[in-house]
């Protein structure tokens, strides 16, 4: 079992960053694929980025490459997502998953746990 918990979210103007943090319970979490995911009420849950277990293998969704970075640290059983360049369209709750499998970070997006998100909002 593993238990996530996210955190760093909050209101910023364009152009702005933040950073959150999707800590875990759970002895394997080290052994685990990590995603950050987000969505909207009325619209479907949409990546964001990915990391393996290693932390050696990234994804990125297209709309946020270049801007966005995710890095995990298994000594402190965190994984980052570091949000540059915020824009407008990037307002969401993020929500950070995890699976032993490759899936829940590319091709089906497929997880089996998740934190409860946490929410950004980027506005002038």
């Amino acid at each position: 079992q593993v238990q996530l918990v996210e955190s760093g979210g909050d209101s910023v103007q364009p152009g702005g960053s933040l950073r959150l943090s999707c800590t875990a319970s759970g002895r394997t979490f080290s052994s685990y694929y990590v995603g950050w995911f987000r969505q909207a009420p009325g619209k479907e849950r949409e990546f964001v980025a990915g990391i393996t277990w290693s932390g050696g293998g990234t994804f990125y969704a297209d709309s946020v490459k270049g801007r966005f970075t995710i890095s995990r640290d298994n000594a402190k059983k965190t994984v980052y997502l570091q949000m540059n360049s915020l824009k407008p369209e990037d307002t969401d709750v993020y929500y950070c998953a995890a699976d032993a499998r490759l899936r829940c970070v590319t091709g089906s997006y497929e997880c089996d746990y998740w934190g409860q998100g946490t929410q950004v909002t980027v506005s002038s």
